[in-house]
């Protein structure tokens, strides 16, 4: 058994942190939402009070939060984890982050004494609640090992890409990628209706042949088709178009530093820009079909 400090416990991180408890260890949970760490109780998660009574004698420490500026200030603010843990202590961080803030993160708990692994995840709520995640560690191959072992029992999939950041860089690329399936599947989801395709046998044919990818069998936009697609339920979020537009921004900003032209990249993000400026931010990101639309209705999208 490892005592494990886990912060952040939204949707991910209390999907997460649970498949650890069930692999028996302990696991202290902290969130800023006091309903968040109510409900990860109910998983066995012992909810604490703040960052610094989470990681009191923890072994590893784990953060899943939305974004770089709470990562930065959960490490190094006031009352934070260099602050409070043990020198030597693990740290993951499975947040989706810009590479800036990961390599500031590796810089600061390695001048400290603590040992540091950039882990982001891919496979959604879906994969978290399946303990089906892919993992992508960057760090010292020594503390990557150690990573890895601890991530297993949340995991389908762990790879270990490289050096520090490379898990982040590994990550923010494929979720470009999946930016582009999704503007790709929107497309061709609305011109098959359009062509008076019966919207199932369109699917059938895509899911075998050249124009499939894994957003197209997991998140097929158009209702009653596949299990997992937002479109069954009103494009609730699966994973929010705000959460979309920060990675694949992420990705173009990387993209510009580096000279590398995504013109389809750039596009999904200004698609996704949209949603966020009409306050849809909450919903879900694969809305953007409605871009496609000629009149910018879909199916299984009330308006809302």
């Amino acid at each position: 058994m490892t005592s494990i400090a886990w912060i952040g416990l939204g949707n991910m991180g209390s999907r997460m942190s649970a498949h650890l408890v069930s692999a028996g260890h302990e696991v202290r949970g902290y969130d800023v939402v006091e309903a968040l760490r109510e409900r990860a109780a109910e998983h066995g998660v012992v909810p604490v009070g703040s960052v610094t009574e989470a990681v009191e004698g923890a072994e590893v420490v784990i953060l899943s939060l939305p974004k770089g500026d709470h990562v930065r200030e959960v490490l190094a603010g006031a009352g934070g984890v260099l602050e409070h843990a043990a020198p030597g202590t693990l740290i993951l961080d499975t947040s989706t982050v810009d590479v800036e803030t990961s390599a500031w993160s590796h810089g600061q708990a390695g001048s400290r004494g603590f040992r540091f692994v950039d882990a982001p995840v891919s496979g959604g709520i879906q994969g978290a609640a399946a303990a089906t995640l892919t993992f992508m560690l960057g760090g010292d191959e020594a503390d990557v090992e150690d990573a890895r072992a601890i991530v297993t029992p949340m995991a389908g999939n762990v790879f270990a890409v490289g050096e520090a950041t490379h898990g982040i860089a590994a990550k923010l690329v494929n979720n470009m990628m999946l930016g582009i399936s999704i503007l790709a599947m929107s497309e061709g989801s609305q011109l098959a209706k359009q062509l008076g395709l019966d919207p199932k046998a369109f699917f059938d044919v895509a899911r075998v042949s050249s124009g499939d990818s894994w957003a197209v069998r997991t998140w097929y936009p158009v209702p009653g088709i596949v299990p997992g697609s937002a479109a069954n339920e009103n494009f609730d979020a699966s994973f929010s178009a705000m959460l979309c537009h920060k990675d694949v921004a992420l990705a173009v900003a990387g993209a510009e530093a580096t000279g590398v032209k995504v013109p389809a990249a750039t596009l999904i993000r200004d698609q996704l820009q949209r949603l966020l400026d009409e306050d849809l931010g909450g919903k879900d990101c694969t809305l953007v079909v409605r871009e496609a639309s000629p009149d910018g209705g879909v199916e299984g999208w009330d308006g809302r």
